[in-house]
């Protein structure tokens, strides 16, 4: 395929050191402003995350321009972690949109200067129904500042591009003291993994979240009893492609596994053996309620690629096995 020729000549490799370097001085100003945030969080973010969690109703966010973006990324993260939260924009909200906002709702509101015209109108509308008010801003002498009951000042930061005064280290400040919001209130209401996993059937998140009991294989599992003889042991093995088999009693329970490991230990001596005598006794297993990406790690870290789903309440029987290729298909990765 042919491409057009490139209209401008590619950087020198001093250009290209001079861009490198701003790109980290910028990154490294940001990150300072995010440690004069963290260092100054107050008692007021508590009562906020309290606030929130206390809602009767909804969390409604609302911002204009750059903080609208980020309020709407942060009802997103709200409404994801196992808080109601929708996003309301000044702009529309005085064109019949404040009927979004009931009694019973919390309101935050984002706006760097504070004085943000567009906000007014919500503003009074909240106060009207008795509804909350959590104002971010970075001037608590400002009109949001003045109708906030609970106020969450950003620090005094110069933003990372000082002449054109472009909100870049404002609303990365907005961005992580939503998030910090979000993830404190989700743990301050006690949001299961189970709740979250519900919230996302379709994404990254859920499939991480599921249950290793929803994937492991139930039917033909690879298990044989004490006494069987090895040269009875190894087609078990070999066909159920686990790289494993159970090592059962009578009762069902699991007393111990054979690994591909155990065989080439005992290779010499396999004919004359017995499932009992080569298993390895104690063996590690995984509980139907763990989640996969919990399983991946945890298998891991113990350097093994398959294992038995045991639940103590059924007696200690298999319920099932998983392999580590049944997690990988799922987008996870181990670590």
């Amino acid at each position: 395929m042919n491409y057009p020729a490139l209209t401008a000549a590619m950087p020198s490799p001093a250009q290209i050191a001079t861009i490198r370097g701003r790109g980290r001085a910028i990154i490294a100003h940001e990150a300072e402003a995010l440690r004069h945030l963290g260092d100054g969080l107050d008692d007021s973010f508590a009562r906020a995350c309290w606030m929130i969690a206390g809602a009767r109703r909804r969390l409604v966010v609302s911002g204009m321009g750059k903080s609208g973006h980020i309020g709407r990324k942060i009802a997103a993260s709200f409404s994801a972690t196992g808080t109601a939260a929708l996003f309301l924009h000044p702009a529309e909200a005085s064109h019949g949109d404040l009927g979004m906002m009931m009694a019973g709702d919390v309101l935050l509101v984002l706006s760097n200067s504070g004085n943000t015209a567009e906000l007014a109108p919500v503003l009074r509308h909240a106060r009207a129904l008795g509804v909350a008010i959590i104002g971010m801003v970075a001037r608590s002498r400002s009109m949001v500042g003045d109708m906030a009951d609970v106020l969450l000042l950003l620090p005094d930061r110069p933003e990372a591009c000082e002449d054109s005064f472009a909100p870049t280290t404002s609303t990365v400040m907005q961005l992580a003291l939503g998030d910090a919001l979000a993830l404190s209130v989700m743990e301050a209401r006690g949001v299961s993994r189970g709740q979250i996993r519900a919230l996302h059937p379709g994404g990254a998140i859920g499939q991480r979240l599921t249950p290793v009991g929803e994937v492991m294989h139930r039917a033909g599992l690879p298990l044989v009893p004490p006494d069987a003889p090895m040269r009875d042991v190894v087609p078990v093995i070999s066909d159920g492609r686990y790289g494993l088999a159970g090592v059962v009693d009578r009762a069902g329970r699991l007393l111990g596994v054979i690994s591909d490991g155990d065989l080439r230990r005992h290779f010499s001596a396999l004919a004359r053996r017995t499932a009992g005598e080569v298993m390895t006794r104690d063996p590690r297993s995984l509980c139907p309620d763990m989640v996969a990406v919990d399983a991946l790690k945890w298998m891991n870290e113990a350097k093994i690629t398959a294992a038995f789903v045991v639940a103590q309440e059924s007696g200690e029987a298999p319920l099932g096995i998983v392999h580590m290729h049944d997690l990988l298909p799922m987008g996870l990765e181990p670590a």
